[in-house]
């Protein structure tokens, strides 16, 4: 039995290679894990290995998200890479359509954003102080 849990390791670490993310890897090591643990123990029932499987693909998650990444994040040269309108916290750009009722829309190179702030005439500078999401947040310089 821990041949399967050994195969679906494999299977799943390969599928990360096609759809690379860091999440299939980690349900890869809580299978290689498993395989270990039917290896040691034979005789432990598919109930039980599922629910091993369920808690250890949780438990290597919760692992990677709290404390793998922020390694990852803090070793990387380039750590907002990936994450484009954080990118732009800082800058400085035009309004290109005014924000009324908080919302209007910022030129940034050839692609307009949405913005949110206070209401402002379309032609005024603002300054990109958040994101949450595609929105940017901005305020008047």
């Amino acid at each position: 039995m821990h041949y399967g849990w050994w195969i679906l390791a494999l299977v799943l670490v390969g599928a990360e290679l096609l759809a690379p993310g860091y999440f299939l890897v980690w349900i890869g090591f809580a299978a290689a894990a498993l395989g270990v643990v039917t290896f040691l123990i034979p005789g432990i029932s598919f109930l039980a290995q599922a629910v091993l499987f369920a808690m250890l693909a949780l438990a290597s998650c919760f692992v990677y998200w709290r404390f793998v990444r922020k390694v990852i994040d803090e070793r990387s040269d380039q750590p907002l890479l990936n994450r484009r309108a954080e990118q732009f916290i800082g800058q400085r750009y035009t309004l290109d359509t005014a924000i009324v009722g908080g919302r209007g829309k910022v030129r940034i190179g050839d692609s307009p954003w949405l913005a949110e702030g206070p209401d402002l005439p379309a032609g005024t500078e603002v300054e990109v102080v958040g994101v949450n999401g595609t929105t940017i947040k901005v305020r008047a310089v």
